[in-house]
């Protein structure tokens, strides 16, 4: 598996994960349908929040970071968002 991690913080972070919450529908359907999905967590921090994507190859981790790109481009433009921060790497180790 692999994963991909994107920090939001600074302007529009809060807002942004306002939004996402509050499209929650939304952004499971779209996060779904990226090839290889496995799991993904939405996190709030003090700064903004955090998403945490788990897919089967970093060709599905990569998929999703266009889509979140794309759908905060379509959705949230207006927030002023500074783009997040990315890591992302092979999964160690997964528990459930």
């Amino acid at each position: 598996m692999y994963a991909v991690i994107r920090n939001y913080s600074g302007a529009g972070a809060k807002e942004l994960f306002d939004l996402l919450e509050e499209r929650k529908a939304e952004v499971e359907s779209i996060i779904r349908a990226v090839s290889g999905f496995v799991s993904y967590s939405l996190v709030r921090t003090d700064g903004g929040g955090v998403t945490v994507t788990l897919c089967n190859d970093k060709a599905g981790t990569d998929e999703s970071i266009q889509v979140a790109r794309d759908w905060i481009k379509s959705n949230a433009s207006d927030l002023g968002v500074d783009p997040p921060a990315i890591s992302e790497g092979q999964v160690a180790l997964h528990l459930n």
